[in-house]
């Protein structure tokens, strides 16, 4: 129960990534991404 936040936080960074990814904005797709698996790594792994 306590990986209940991280885990929605970890899915709106990559649902974040997704405009940006049809934008063509690499830098700002990367940082959310990057987002993403941070919180993905500190959370589950």
């Amino acid at each position: 129960m306590e990986k209940v936040f991280p885990t929605i936080l970890m899915a709106l960074d990559f649902i974040a990534a997704v405009p940006y990814v049809f934008k063509g904005d690499v830098k700002m797709s990367v940082y959310w991404i990057a987002a993403g698996v941070l919180t993905l790594a500190v959370t589950w792994l």
